[in-house]
């Protein structure tokens, strides 16, 4: 959903005006036209051209509120249970009950549910290839509205929720929102200080001396790159604050942006940084993309090991460290790849990168009894699985 449809939903007195005012005309002439000759009842079959982890809560809890508004039952069944591996055209689930109260809900079901399953499968990806990294819920700066963000929410849960019981990873451990953060376990969003309140403060180890004054309860994590001082700037605030930096209370977040290296780098020593600790790992890659992932500007896996290794020179290990900046999919595979030492990633790049692939699909697959569907789509007919759930 936009920031369009979220404004529009909130001015909306009921969600049939929502629906009247944001899904496609033809399915209200649909409608019209099939409540003139006569209702039946259909079945529909959704699905997806890609793999996807099914992530379906928000959509069928709005077919219910729906439902319950208009009065009538769809009967909802689950091909799959949430947070399991479906494969691309597998159907999803299957919908019944009235074509005349069915036929122009298509639209909005949909956009609660194709990239919902794209960044579940994003998230869980990200989990399983890190699994004794925490992951942070930072989605909501990258969405375009609150509806979005609700959705790329629930959808990190989701895909955090698989990749704990299929191997016990540490997954998402928390978000930035208070509103989403109930999809974490959370009762509020965590989070401490943006580069903002560097700039304000005038110096890193201000800005911490500020949030301790100010939150002296809570565990301390400081962003050390504003100033490019990113190896000088977390000593001086374990130093100033020592006993909570020992007492493991503390964490520094690196952000260093793309346009240059992290304090103390540059390619040649960000590639003898790697051969200390990882020596075989430049070799296997071949990509630019790789490469930069491993040795190049920004927050790469070169920069991790060296915040690590002057922290513990300094006798810190348990400060932990707290990285960000475009920890997407791949980047988190190759980050796992070396065993970068992550505590912590803070992200929302588990959003999907390539829209087209969010697309889910509805069909009809059943008109009063009578199996039908358009042509190329027949195995949508024949997709009865033991795992069925209602809903």
């Amino acid at each position: 959903m936009d920031g369009l449809g979220d404004q529009a939903e909130d001015k909306s007195s009921s969600e049939n005006d929502f629906v009247r005012q944001w899904t496609d005309n033809y399915f209200l002439k649909t409608r019209t036209i099939v409540e003139h000759f006569g209702d039946i009842q259909v079945t529909y079959a959704v699905f997806m051209r890609r793999p996807v982890i099914f992530a379906p809560k928000l959509s069928v809890d709005w077919l219910k509120k729906v439902a319950s508004e208009r009065g009538v039952n769809f009967q909802i069944t689950l091909n799959y249970e949430e947070g399991k591996w479906v494969g691309a055209g597998e159907p999803l689930m299957y919908i019944s009950g009235s074509m005349a109260h069915l036929v122009d809900l298509e639209t909005l079901y949909l956009q609660k549910l194709g990239a919902t399953c794209v960044a579940a499968y994003n998230a869980y990806t990200m989990c399983m290839d890190l699994p004794k990294v925490g992951f942070f819920a930072m989605d909501c700066r990258h969405c375009t509205g609150v509806g979005m963000a609700d959705m790329m929410a629930y959808a990190a849960a989701v895909g955090s929720t698989a990749a704990q019981k299929q191997s016990g990873t540490k997954g998402f451990i928390a978000n930035a929102t208070h509103a989403t953060a109930h999809y974490f376990g959370q009762d509020t969003g965590q989070g401490t200080m943006p580069h903002a309140l560097i700039g304000y403060a005038g110096s890193t180890l201000r800005a911490a001396e500020m949030y301790v004054d100010t939150y002296p309860n809570s565990p301390l994590t400081v962003l050390v790159d504003y100033f490019g001082r990113e190896i000088t700037d977390s000593l001086a605030v374990c130093r100033r604050f020592h006993d909570i930096a020992m007492d493991g209370e503390m964490s520094v977040r690196i952000d260093t942006h793309g346009g240059r290296f992290i304090e103390g780098l540059d390619p040649q020593s960000s590639y003898a940084v790697l051969e200390r600790h990882v020596p075989n790992a430049v070799r296997r890659y071949r990509n630019d993309a790789e490469l930069r992932y491993l040795t190049g500007t920004g927050v790469s896996a070169a920069a991790i090991y060296h915040l690590r290794e002057r922290l513990d020179e300094e006798g810190y290990t348990n400060v932990k460290i707290v990285a960000s900046s475009g920890f997407n999919v791949h980047k988190c595979r190759v980050m796992g790849d070396v065993n970068a030492p992550i505590d912590i990633i803070g992200t929302g790049s588990y959003l999907p990168e390539k829209w087209s692939e969010t697309y889910a699909t509805a069909d009809i697959v059943n008109y009063d009894g009578r199996p039908s569907v358009k042509v190329g789509r027949e195995f949508l007919l024949q997709h009865n699985k033991d795992n069925n759930t209602k809903s």
